[in-house]
């Protein structure tokens, strides 16, 4: 039986633990082979949902109690092989003199208008030892306004760091770059699919940790030829008083909100992967989804037949011919020829090997443009679409359903053209987008 204790919490708001504590909420996570500079591998993953732009004096900070991962598991045992972890400290200038961000125009994130910041630091660890990256990264501030920080990008490039062997670091707010109808929760898109065509998220921002290295840091030996297939999750571990307690982890989107029951989600998240296969209770969510008899129930989509290899392949094990009935080899770490045993695990599977796409299509594979979703998760695809016509067997007949969408097919904010690619935080009120 799953069970949990007052550390565990779940990966997004609409589960019942992590909605009280959102400083350490996982939004979304991304992994994509970077698409302006050759060899590398951006990992990227977000903290803190829905933050009102003008939601100070206290805006969006990191918990200084907790640590940020993401993972990487290169050889499919489930298990990380490389983590990337933040921690954070506070510099706040205020004390009891002001309750004011910042007391004047910031030009610079050392700019002494700037009353308070917060600084981290990233560590690499693997089997090997733990070496620190960054000992003293400054995160970029919440986006006040126009007054107080008239030019945002500045302070953004300003924090952007270095990596020793090579690669780039970044932390600080950023856009809200997942686009969806959230209106999926009033019984799939108000029984009709009249409930459609609104981005929940414009205007939002999020909290973001992100790093580019080279794609040879974290395939198994350093050869991305050989073993081209990586394993991408993160967490969140909260410090109770006593130690870190997971309370939080993320992979594939939606599958917390979609695939795990009420009553499992917070135990789901405070899980590691190398577990996932050992609950009967959130296997059978996969080979027998809910999401598809709702499909049917409602819109009269016939359900494809169970178990449903197809999503364990998605989900669970990466695509590959050996695999189940994918006809094809794409983000299995059984690809991999120096690979362990491989165990189901819910992750993000990205073939590095694969080259990015000169014209992304927002529907990824299931439009033929296999650097997309499900192979990693770009900005720009469209995962919501995806996963839809995925529980409505588009990866089994290899056509999509006709109208099943939730017709918000980008992000109001174009991409950045370099790391860290998610467009910059916005500073007008959500409701006004």
């Amino acid at each position: 039986m799953l069970r949990t204790d007052s550390g565990t919490a779940s990966s997004h708001r609409e589960a019942p633990m992590i909605a009280g504590d959102p400083r350490n909420d996982n939004t979304d996570v991304y992994a994509f082979v970077s698409p302006d500079k050759a060899g590398t591998v951006t990992l990227m993953a977000n903290w803190i949902p829905f933050q009102e732009p003008q939601g100070g004096p206290n805006f969006y900070t990191f918990d200084t109690k907790s640590r940020y991962n993401i993972k990487i598991d290169n050889n499919g045992d489930a298990k990380p092989d490389i983590t990337y972890q933040w921690t954070f400290r506070d510099e706040d200038k205020r004390g009891t003199s002001t309750f004011l961000y910042n007391n004047g125009p910031v030009t610079s994130l050392d700019d002494p208008n700037l009353l308070y910041r917060q600084r981290y630091t990233l560590k690499r660890i693997t089997h090997g030892g733990t070496r620190t990256l960054v000992p003293d990264g400054v995160v970029a501030p919440s986006n006040v306004g126009p007054a107080s920080m008239p030019d945002y990008g500045r302070l953004r490039a300003q924090s952007i760091r270095s990596l020793p062997a090579g690669g780039k670091a970044f932390a600080g707010q950023s856009d809200e770059a997942f686009f969806l109808d959230l209106r999926v929760f009033d019984l799939l898109y108000g029984g009709d699919l009249s409930e459609v065509g609104q981005d929940t998220t414009r205007g939002y921002n999020v909290n973001t940790l992100a790093v580019q290295v080279p794609a040879s840091d974290l395939a198994v030996k350093g050869d991305v030829r050989r073993n081209p297939v990586i394993g991408v999750w993160s967490t969140t571990d909260k410090h109770n008083g006593h130690r870190f307690v997971q309370v939080s982890r993320l992979g594939n989107p939606l599958v917390n909100e979609v695939v795990a029951p009420a009553g499992l989600k917070d135990a789901f998240n405070a899980l590691p992967p190398d577990k996932d296969a050992g609950v009967p209770a959130l296997v059978k969510r996969v080979t027998d989804p809910e999401v598809a008899r709702l499909l049917e129930g409602i819109y009269g989509i016939k359900a494809p037949a169970t178990p449903r290899d197809d999503l364990v392949e998605i989900f669970l094990t990466g695509i590959a011919k050996a695999n189940g009935p994918i006809e094809a080899d794409l983000n299995s770490q059984t690809l991999n020829r120096d690979a362990a045993k491989l165990r189901p695990s819910e992750m993000l599977r990205l073939n590095m090997a694969i080259p990015p796409s000169k014209d992304p299509n927002r529907l990824g594979v299931l439009a033929g443009d296999l650097q997309g979703f499900p192979n990693g998760r770009r900005l720009g695809d469209d995962v919501v679409d995806i996963s839809l016509q995925a529980v409505a067997g588009a990866a089994l007949t290899g056509r999509l359903v006709p109208g099943l969408t939730d017709k918000v097919d980008g992000n109001d904010k174009p991409l950045l053209p370099s790391f860290p690619y998610i467009p910059l935080p916005s500073n007008t009120a959500a409701a006004q987008g």
